[in-house]
């Protein structure tokens, strides 16, 4: 257990260090005024390019939009687990170690997209509804990236049936790819926005795990 603790502590750090050269690429490399409004991109040949293979398809952006609900609702419910477990036992203190580390996780997550909003580095290679946006890292792909593998990994220490444990699993892959590959053929994000949030998501989601890993009994 303290093995593999430490392996998704280094797995998280690798996929940080990958974050945070990629966005310096994107900051310097190959900037272009070809977004929006002449808005400058990094990696604009790249960017472009693949954005003119993908095109632009609305219909799918508001599907993916909506179920941006769900890793949101899976956040719900482990905060009503926590809020349960802290009524129950008359103190916060008292609630599962790996829940209140979810917790401090789920905060760090709407970090993330806070500074990414207050910071923009790229803006969407559309207006959204006649208003430029942020696109980097994509946010939405964040949440279901960052979120979803939490609700696996919760289900494998905390479910005893196996059959149930591989449907939570199965769904929840199934759902995490089709949310991504539905933002990125949309056309709301460039490429590089897509890639910089698996990088971000993932590294955050390895140090959650492995400090649970670390610092928790198994359920």
């Amino acid at each position: 257990m303290k093995t593999n603790g430490r392996k998704s502590l280094l797995y998280g750090a690798v996929l940080l260090m990958a974050f945070a050269l990629w966005t310096v690429m994107i900051i310097f490399v190959d900037v272009q005024p070809v977004g929006v409004s002449g808005t400058s991109v990094g990696l604009a040949a790249l960017n472009s390019w693949v954005h003119s293979l993908t095109g632009v398809h609305l219909t799918i952006y508001n599907i993916t939009d909506w179920a941006g609900l769900v890793p949101v609702a899976v956040c719900m419910v482990f905060g009503t687990v926590g809020l349960a477990q802290a009524i129950k036992r008359k103190s916060l203190f008292k609630v599962d170690c790996d829940v209140i580390v979810l917790g401090v996780y789920y905060i760090v997550v709407i970090a993330c997209y806070i500074v990414f909003e207050m910071m923009p580095i790229n803006y969407r290679p559309i207006l959204i509804n006649g208003f430029m946006e942020t696109s980097y890292p994509s946010s939405t792909t964040l949440l279901v990236l960052g979120v979803m593998p939490t609700l696996v990994f919760q289900a494998n220490r905390r479910v005893k049936k196996t059959v149930l444990k591989r449907i939570v699993s199965v769904s929840a892959a199934v759902f995490s790819l089709l949310m991504v590959l539905g933002r990125f053929v949309s056309g709301v994000h460039w490429l590089t926005d897509i890639v910089g949030s698996v990088f971000l998501s993932g590294g955050l989601f390895y140090i959650y795990k492995g400090t649970v890993l670390l610092i928790c009994k198994e359920k």
